[in-house]
């Protein structure tokens, strides 16, 4: 049985995967939404990967360069061992702190250790999804795949390795270090090994003055630490978007057909990530976001979608690769997302949510905040108009429309945040209306959402169902954490919801059937309610038990199987590693401060 046993590198253009073993599995060039040129993990056949492959004797070790996002795999056979060190450069330059170089490029450095270590190269590109076929040539400076039908597309490999060996996949005797770079871009400098040593140092020193910005901890920093790293890897620089996964169409139940494209920006994701990442130091990243939000809205009578592509993209049309057999053949093999059109009430709370956090931290002082001030007042219309109509709900239920409670409740802390937001800016003028719609919401929300019964708030109105998502309502101030109904809908969804130490998302039957894998946030959000409600070292013990169930690197997927433990779904995972900070930080409130010296 394999396991989502994969590191990921990137560099805020795009990313990569590369397994335990160290093939390079997955990767779209220019970037995170393009097209793959290697996509292994979609299929075993057809997909196309770049491998070292040794003889038997030979075991591999894999780990990441401490407090950077550079991925080592250590090969050895007792006597002969290399290193691969994968990463996708990204530094400073022109002695400044502004201008960064990303460009789409991948680096395998490879460094002898001992010996005289062999092995064969297993270089096979298949551009455009490998839809088409994919020629590959030596030339004169450097190996260039390519497409003659369909869509046009081509990339470059340059290596101080013998170029005929690495096509044919003929054994190499490592003699000396060595490079491999990949490239969406033909090279205007020769490549050398000391041209990539250089770009192995320059991003190493990036990635390690990054991880120095983040706040530490006193407890759980690693985990901290390596989950910051993945959600800013999952941050596209250009335009400040905030990717839900760098994957697609890997499958939350092996089998099944729950496979979606998740290389796109959710407002409701990407706003819990920018909560998460101001609250450990990040602040650019907020500002890039909340620039994003700006942009895609730019009108006052424009409609927000819950998600838009990379690069504002509105229209995410939906389609399936028909000739990829999926993830452990689990097809389908979608790209695009059909579920930007959906109604999704809640977003329009988060991120009021994340607009309140930074006008409070930064007050009138933050740049656009005339641009996010229009757009509070835009939201609180919108919120106004549609808060009483159902609608698909936070998990996205495509054939039926409903009251769900989670989307009430956001709609009432979208309510709440514009209030304070003019509270801070003195626009008392809105405070008497808007309060008014707070106390409506509120009231609603008790009347209809709590269900004596069952003793619970429930998935939504009418419904006896439980649903995780109401964990939320405590920590979005909506109700105190000694209310005998959120105290009891905590209990009862732990009771109902949960199994073998992991959460469902909900247990009645959607338009997919039966979910079957546990929702990864769902079980960080139990551990929040049972701390918030007094049940500390129940929480404590259920954290450390999930922190277990993370790949041998610490990466967590979407979901997790229920019986093996196994990561599905796709990968990594932005809402997993927001909540894993988040959780983290409950159990460890003393921050270090940094040292300015």
């Amino acid at each position: 049985m394999a396991n989502l046993d994969y590191g990921i590198i990137g560099n805020c253009k795009s990313a990569a995967l590369i397994s335990k073993k160290g093939a390079l599995e997955w990767l779209c060039l220019p970037v995170f939404d393009s097209a793959s040129v290697f996509a292994k993990i979609l299929d075993r056949k057809k997909g196309g990967s770049f491998e070292f492959i040794t003889g038997d004797d030979y075991h591999s070790t894999q780990r990441y360069l401490p407090k950077t996002n550079i991925l080592s795999t250590k090969y050895s056979n007792g006597t002969d061992s290399f290193e691969v060190i994968d990463f996708m450069p990204r530094y400073h330059y022109h002695n400044g702190r502004e201008q960064v170089y990303s460009p789409p490029d991948v680096i395998r450095y490879i460094k002898l250790k001992s010996g005289r270590p062999r092995f064969r190269i297993h270089y096979d590109p298949r551009l455009e999804y490998a839809e088409r076929k994919t020629i590959t040539e030596v030339r004169k400076e450097f190996v260039k795949s390519f497409t003659r039908t369909g869509a046009y597309d081509s990339l470059y490999l340059y290596t101080d390795i013998e170029m005929g060996k690495v096509i044919s996949g003929e054994e190499v005797e490592l003699e000396k270090d060595t490079f491999f770079l990949i490239s969406y871009n033909q090279k205007l400098l020769k490549q050398t090994i000391e041209r990539a040593y250089l770009k192995l140092q320059r991003t190493k020193v990036y990635w390690l003055n990054w991880s120095e910005e983040t706040h530490r901890f006193r407890s759980y920093n690693e985990e901290i630490i390596r989950s910051a790293l993945v959600l800013k890897l999952l941050s596209f620089d250009k335009t400040g978007a905030v990717l839900a996964a760098v994957t697609t169409s890997l499958p939350e139940t092996i089998g099944e057909i729950r496979n979606w494209d998740y290389r796109f920006c959710w407002l409701r994701d990407a706003s819990m990530v920018i909560k998460i990442m101001t609250q450990i130091g990040h602040w650019k990243s907020a500002e890039r976001f909340l620039n994003f939000i700006i942009d895609v809205v730019s009108d006052k009578d424009e409609k927000i979608q819950i998600m838009y592509g990379i690069n504002r993209e509105k229209n995410l049309r939906e389609r399936i690769l028909t000739h990829l057999s999926g993830y452990e053949d689990s097809a389908p093999v979608r790209i695009g997302n059909a579920a930007y059109k959906q109604k999704q009430h809640d977003i329009y709370g988060i991120l009021m949510d994340v607009i309140y956090q930074q006008f409070s931290l930064f007050e009138v002082s933050l740049q656009n905040s005339e641009e996010l001030w229009t757009i509070t007042r835009s939201i609180v219309r919108i919120v106004r108009k549609n808060w009483k109509k159902p609608d698909r709900g936070i998990w996205e239920i495509r054939t039926e429309h409903r009251h769900f409670v989670f989307s009430k409740l956001l709609c009432w802390v979208a309510i709440d945040r514009a209030i304070k937001v003019a509270e801070l800016i003195k626009r008392d003028e809105y405070l008497q209306k808007w309060g008014k719609l707070r106390e409506t919401i509120s009231k609603d929300i008790l009347e209809k959402g709590w269900n004596e019964e069952v003793q619970a708030f429930t998935q939504a109105y009418g419904l006896k169902d439980l649903d995780a998502s109401n964990l939320l309502m405590e920590a979005y101030g909506f109700i105190d954490a000694t209310d005998y109904r959120f105290v009891s809908t905590v209990k009862a969804i732990q009771r109902e919801l949960g199994r073998n130490g992991l959460m469902y998302r909900y247990k009645n039957r959607d338009d997919f059937g039966l979910p079957t894998s546990s929702f990864t946030i769902c079980t960080f959000w139990l551990i929040q309610a049972l701390d918030k409600i007094g049940e500390r070292e129940q929480a404590q013990k259920l954290f450390d038990q999930l922190l277990t169930y993370s790949n041998h690197l610490g990466l967590f997927s979407e979901d997790i199987d229920f019986e093996t433990k196994r990561l599905l779904g796709n990968f990594p995972q932005a809402y997993s590693h927001l909540a894993l900070i988040e959780t983290a930080m409950l159990f460890s409130k003393d921050i270090e401060l940094k040292s300015k010296f």
